[in-house]
């Protein structure tokens, strides 16, 4: 193009196109502008001249420059840097081609020290920096810019192999990419072999950096390698293991979720055959192992064991990289041993060390590893078996592994710390008084090693007190006992730690406490409890949480010792606390999100709001995650309640800093919990490996302890396998045979248990006959049925002794705080609707007709008083969502139907409908605050679960919680032919008198069955009598 064309275009800006330059089409928009050189002012004139001079120098070195590029001569380079460095020399920083100038004279030594003309890297390096700094963002020259300096960063890393050059390098095209459009030129280039690709694999070859900065680089590489790019599996394993690396810095759980997502996401672009899968099953094996240990999932140790195995296949024997394999599998089977017991697990473990280490001989860098491996799975056999050869080869094998290891190796603390295990098991044998004083030391010295908040402080917490209670036991120095107790309070509460260690430290410290009577002991108690509501917190649905719960068998009797431990030290009050927060945790963390908060919407409206809007989500994320069954969904699910109860927290944290609500969704207080005996004394009863006793919560003033020093735990276990017998054996007698078996049964319970509790309540408090009582039982109490207690003796005058019943009119209530919610929610009633509901021919092959259910529930139909809004469900309208509407749009209700107490999981216990089960669970996620009663005239309502007894979690008090304040259910299996007459003779109480104009009112069930359940004997068999029970208010 001429000038004269150039000129012809004015003002307007035009484009110029180029030939192709590797299938790139080059253009350029420009635009002239006319400068007049002669003009009047002498400033402008000067300034023209020196850009004349600028021109020809940098036509010069661009000359010289082309001829080195052609000629590779040397003295063409010089004379070009010459020449540019003149330019750069009369265009200051002020100048607008300063940038311009830099630019050039940055490229031509850039393309020197390519060239190995030149050896300095750092002034192009340096040059190329300023220019950025001159072009910001919105400069049209800025992506060009951004695209020099990577180019010199990335020679310079070839150089120097400086992590910080490769890693701005990368942030730097972080930048440039979405700047550069599919097509351009510089795209081509920027993303090619030696641009973006390049810096990806140098980063991807940088060490593990668990920092927030090295963190934030993974996640820029990633973002640099978008989906189907070929370096994405491997950037998402790099940021995987950089969190995971960071998790066990910091113990973040969030940090563990997502490394599990990434190495989930890196897994499935890699298939069969693809040359990364086995090096990714290892990594996502590890990390699912990590989550194992640190919140006890059962699924996640299955399946990295299966990924381990998958990945050995992949190694066969000789490969280079099989050891890893082996002493991962390895250590997962100790993991799964630890959890199952069974020694299949553990001796394989053991087979494969000893392969490892075949594989790893004398100057192996990954020996020190195997040979502590080894040695851990021998002292955890030597655990279950106690063979004692087993132990001396651990420690034969330990000391080996620390003299091959490096004294600065990350893991050296972890072997310093299972060699005192060892030690300490050895000392507990031999006495040898070396052993125990080596065991200390090493554990002083892993310590040493690791930062105030390493999640590997624990081990090193715990061995501690293992060597103290050690030296203690044998050497009675009480300066021992209180190291021991001090490292379990450090071990139990190290808050990078996982939940399941620490509540795992915290039982232990529970059991040293009360073996030693030391007076930590309810410190060790509260410690758990805390721990264990933190533990389950973390899971997002009820089920999920009773399974965590019901993993630490061991801690199941805590409630009822803790309560018994109070009790011996005199505090009666916090007695009632803790057995309270103990029994009352699946409950308590189920109904946090559904507590009334009206007086806190009255003092802050918009603290209320956003509880009750975070409330909401936190529920409904539950109720989604329940029915995943995909695990990366899962885990995403998992992740996202994590986030959401995060938030929840710190909404209830905000609401507690209000002075008025400063227990909010706090463990509930002893003055809080006396709330229960508003109308009534609260009478609980504790079954406790050291004591068997009676709480009695009065209306007012200080609680009644009532010792049972005729029964032991032992006794009331006998006590109820005894009436679970009888009741059996009864059931197919006649209706009119003496029910001998129990009526001894009945004496024994009134007069070793409730025969001085009512000696309290008569003499003490004063109690007026026919008063309301509430029974709390516990542990082995909740299987027994301690209203129907029956002296079964005559007096003098030929009357009969009186029964409990006779005395008091009884209830019970799963938990304290459940009766005052319940008496909360009674503050707001509407009209009665009854509803009846009754399903006497479930579906094909699920269980027998029940052929009085029809007539039952027409004879309920009837005796509902004709004020009330009276409805009947029945057969094929009776399914599982015809039941659960009926119960969220009526206050009243009647069920008659099969009912099953699932004992394995009990919040799969359910009434038998038309269709599908009405589960225990489907009726806790509904919530009714305006219903009021509920029959359940089905079998097994009123159960408690088989594995975590201290929870009363069955279906009668589901229906509390979800909102019924007063409910009749059933301790074992009701005959529906005899029923009839309890339930007829139960409405004709509590109606009577309404047709006068009365008001339907549920506080008078208890009184109604009680009267019921007299007027019957001469109808109802005893144990039919017996079976129902009222809960609630």
């Amino acid at each position: 193009m001429s000038w004269d064309e150039l000129l012809d275009h004015g003002d307007e800006p035009f484009a110029l196109a180029f030939p192709p330059v590797c299938d790139v089409y080059p253009s350029l928009t420009l635009k002239a502008t006319i400068v007049h050189a002669c003009d009047d002012q002498e400033g402008a004139l000067s300034y023209s001249l020196v850009d004349c001079e600028i021109a020809r120098d940098t036509d010069a070195g661009h000359a010289q420059f082309a001829a080195y590029i052609t000629s590779k001569t040397v003295s063409h380079l010089n004379d070009a840097v010459q020449h540019f460095q003149l330019v750069l020399d009369q265009c200051p920083v002020s100048h607008p081609d300063h940038a311009t100038a830099l630019t050039n004279l940055a490229y031509a030594r850039l393309l020197g020290y390519i060239r190995n003309d030149f050896e300095d890297i750092d002034t192009p390096t340096s040059l190329f920096r300023d220019v950025l700094a001159l072009r910001p963002q919105c400069h049209p020259d800025h992506p060009l810019s951004l695209y020099n300096l990577t180019k010199a960063l990335n020679w310079r890393h070839d150089k120097k192999s400086s992590a910080a050059d490769i890693c701005e390098s990368a942030k730097l095209y972080h930048e440039l990419l979405p700047l550069c459009p599919e097509g351009t030129y510089l795209r081509s280039i920027a993303a090619g072999t030696n641009g973006v690709d390049y810096v990806i694999n140098k980063c991807n070859n940088l060490p593990k950096d668990a920092s927030d900065e090295g963190v934030h680089l993974r996640r820029v590489v990633l973002e640099l390698c978008p989906l189907g790019h070929q370096h994405r599996p491997r950037a998402l394993d790099k940021l995987a293991k950089a969190l995971e690396a960071r998790f066990d810095q910091h113990g973040t759980v969030d940090d563990l979720e997502m490394s599990i997502q990434l190495g989930r996401e890196a897994m499935s672009l890699c298939p069969e055959g693809h040359a990364d899968r086995a090096y990714l099953l290892n990594n996502l094996a590890v990390s699912l192992t990590y989550r194992f240990d640190h919140q006890g999932k059962p699924n996640d140790l299955d399946e990295a064991i299966t990924l381990y195995e998958e990945g050995l296949r992949l190694y066969p024997v000789r490969h280079q990289y099989r050891d890893t394999y082996l002493d991962n599998l390895g250590l997962a089977l100790i993991s799964r041993f630890n959890k199952c017991g069974d020694i299949d697990d553990i001796t394989r473990a053991i087979s494969l060390y000893r392969e490892a280490l075949t594989l790893c001989p004398p100057g192996h860098p990954r020996r020190d590893i195997t040979l502590n491996n080894l040695a851990l799975a021998l002292d955890t056999r030597y655990n279950k078996l106690h063979v004692i050869e087993d132990l001396n080869e651990a420690i034969d094998w330990y000391r080996e592994s620390l003299r091959v290891m490096r004294d600065d190796c990350p893991g050296r603390h972890l072997s310093l710390s299972n060699l005192s295990a060892s030690l300490c098991s050895r000392f507990t044998q031999a006495r040898e008084n070396e052993d125990i004083e080596e065991a200390i030391n090493l554990c002083r010295e892993s310590l040493v090693a690791l930062s105030l908040l390493h999640p590997d402080r624990w081990f090193s917490y715990r061995w501690l007190t293992t060597a103290y209670l050690a030296r203690y036991q044998i050497l009675h120095d009480p300066a021992d006992l209180s190291l021991a107790v001090e490292n379990s309070r450090l071990a139990s509460r190290h808050p990078t730690q996982g939940f399941p260690r620490r509540i795992m430290t915290a039982c232990n410290w529970v059991v040293a406490a009360e073996q030693h009577s030391h007076t930590s002991a309810l410190e060790a108690y509260y410690t758990c409890f805390d721990l264990l509501d933190g533990h389950l917190a973390t899971r997002s649905s009820a089920t999920s949480r009773r399974e965590a719960a019901a993993t630490f068998h061991y801690a199941r009797p805590l409630p009822v010792d803790a309560a018994s431990c109070a009790i011996r030290r005199d505090n009666l009050r916090h007695a009632v606390e803790l057995v309270e927060q103990g029994r009352g945790q699946q409950w308590s963390l189920a109904s946090r999100l559904k507590t009334p908060v009206e007086d806190l919407e009255s003092a802050n409206p918009k603290l209320a709001r956003n509880y009750l809007e975070l409330s909401k989500r936190v529920s409904d994320a539950a109720q989604s995650s329940a029915t995943i069954t995909d695990r990366a969904a899962a885990d995403r699910a998992a992740t996202e309640y994590r986030i959401l109860t995060s938030q929840w927290d710190a909404a209830v944290t905000e609401i507690r800093d209000l002075q008025a609500f400063s227990r909010f969704l706090l463990s509930p207080s002893y003055k809080d919990l006396q709330a229960a005996a508003h109308q009534g004394p609260v009478i609980i009863l504790i079954a406790s490996q050291y004591s068997c006793s009676a709480i009695v919560i009065p209306t007012s003033g200080e609680p009644h302890h009532i010792p049972l020093p005729s029964v032991t735990l032992t006794d009331l276990n006998n006590l109820k396998d005894r009436f679970a017998r009888a009741i059996r054996h009864a059931s197919i007698m006649g209706p009119n045979l003496p029910r001998n078996d129990l009526i001894v049964l009945l004496r024994t319970v009134w007069e070793k248990i409730m025969l001085p509790i009512v000696n309290v309540l008569e003499h003490v408090l004063k109690l007026k006959h026919d008063s309301r009582i509430w029974l709390c039982p516990t542990a082995a109490f909740t299987s027994i049925p301690l209203h129907a207690a029956h002296p079964f003796q005559t007096r003098a005058d030929r009357s009969k002794e009186p029964c409990l019943e006779d005395l008091y009119v009884c209830s019970y209530t799963p938990t304290l705080s459940a009766l005052v919610r319940s008496r909360q929610m009674m503050k707001k009633r509407i009209s009665p609707s009854f509803v009846t509901i009754g399903q006497g021919q479930p579906g094909t092959g699920k269980d027998k007709a029940l052929l009085a259910v029809d007539s039952e529930l027409e004879l309920v139909h009837k005796l509902v008083p004709a004020t009330a809004n009276r409805s009947t469900i029945s057969g094929d309208a009776a399914t599982r969502a015809g039941a659960l509407k009926a119960l969220e749009e009526n206050t009243w209700v009647h069920l008659a139907c099969h009912g099953k107490q699932d004992l394995v999981q009990p919040y799969n216990s359910h009434f038998v409908m038309r269709d599908e089960h009405l589960t225990l669970l489907d009726i806790m996620e509904k919530h009714v605050p305006h219903a009021e009663f509920a029959f359940l005239s089905a079998c097994h309502t009123a159960v408690g679960d088989k594995e975590t007894p201290d929870e009363v979690i069955h279906l009668a008090a589901g229906l509390q919680f979800s909102g019924f304040k007063s409910v009749i259910g059933t301790l074992w299996e009701v005959d529906d032919s005899v029923a009839k007459h309890v339930v007829k003779a139960f409405y004709e109480n509590l109606f009577n008198g309404l047709e006068e104009g009365g008001v339907m009112d549920c506080t008078k069930a208890a009184w109604a069955l009680n009267r019921a359940t007299h007027a019957v004997k001469t109808k109802v068999p005893l144990e039919q009598r017996m079976v129902f029970i009222h809960i609630g208010v």
